[in-house]
């Protein structure tokens, strides 16, 4: 029961924290020995916690977007518009590289030298923010969504923060940062629920049992509950420019992780 609650907490911490949620659960899997366990049924469960996380926490951008997206069909074009047809392309590339990296992303999730190298990249990424965020560009937002897009679909591998590599992409291409919050986490509701459905259905055709844990309810309360004080705890510290520091704890650990993968072969 506490390896279950224990993912679940680092499920809604690190899924929107920009220290790889991915990383960390396939990290305490492989050390709490489940590795071999068809946790797949466990792990849509916990996405499934904080998906409804953010949809509860980003309600009204997402209500407004849906209305102005659908209204802009029958009448005048207004920011929700280009902001739908956004999210739109930046979730299609997201599954144009995500997609053929699936075989890769399991095989990877399986071994923490892989883990460790992919929360290293993270580090980097986030330790140029400083640097690329200082650059004042304007471009329009159908080619941020480009950008963001495929930085999204990268983020698929093991370790690498899907929050860290987005939100820099947003301000490399010259978002504010508000926005660049805002941006970044509404493009990952739809690729989440998709890659969800996805691992949903090839589990729906696969003949294995699931297998849920003892105190797997209580994980997915703590995903949902510690997920939207993460999104509240990241949006401060996006706003106040210090998320990047989180790049201090991904070097470490995935140094970590790479040292002591070496140190069993």
């Amino acid at each position: 029961m506490l390896e279950s609650i224990t993912l679940g907490v680092i499920q809604g911490l690190c899924e929107f924290l920009p220290v790889s949620s991915s990383g960390h659960l396939a990290l305490l899997q492989y050390f709490f020995g489940l590795g071999n366990e068809n946790l797949v049924a466990f792990d849509l469960l916990l996405h499934f916690a904080t998906v409804l996380a953010s949809l509860i926490y980003f309600r009204r951008e997402i209500i407004q977007v849906l209305i102005e997206w659908f209204s802009g069909w029958f009448g005048k074009k207004s920011f929700g518009w280009e902001y739908g047809w956004a999210i739109l392309i930046a979730t299609f590339l997201t599954g144009i590289i995500g997609l053929p990296l699936r075989g890769v992303v399991e095989i990877m999730s399986s071994s923490p030298l892989y883990v460790g190298f992919g929360l290293i990249f993270t580090a980097i990424v986030l330790g140029c923010v400083p640097i690329i965020s200082g650059n004042d560009k304007n471009h329009s937002l159908l080619k941020i969504a480009v950008v963001v897009g495929i930085a999204q679909g990268i983020a698929v591998l093991p370790g690498v923060s899907r929050s860290g590599m987005t939100i820099a992409a947003c301000l490399f291409m010259g978002l504010e940062v508000k926005e660049a919050f805002r941006f970044s986490f509404l493009i990952s509701i739809p690729a989440i629920v998709g890659a969800n459905l996805l691992e949903a259905l090839k589990f729906l055709k696969t003949s294995e049992a699931a297998f849920l844990p003892e105190g797997y309810l209580w994980a997915c309360v703590a995903a949902f509950v510690l997920g939207l004080a993460a999104l509240g705890i990241m949006r401060k510290l996006v706003l106040n420019e210090k998320w990047p520091y989180f790049g201090i704890y991904c070097l470490a650990l995935g140094a970590l992780m790479v040292v002591l993968s070496l140190q069993l072969f």
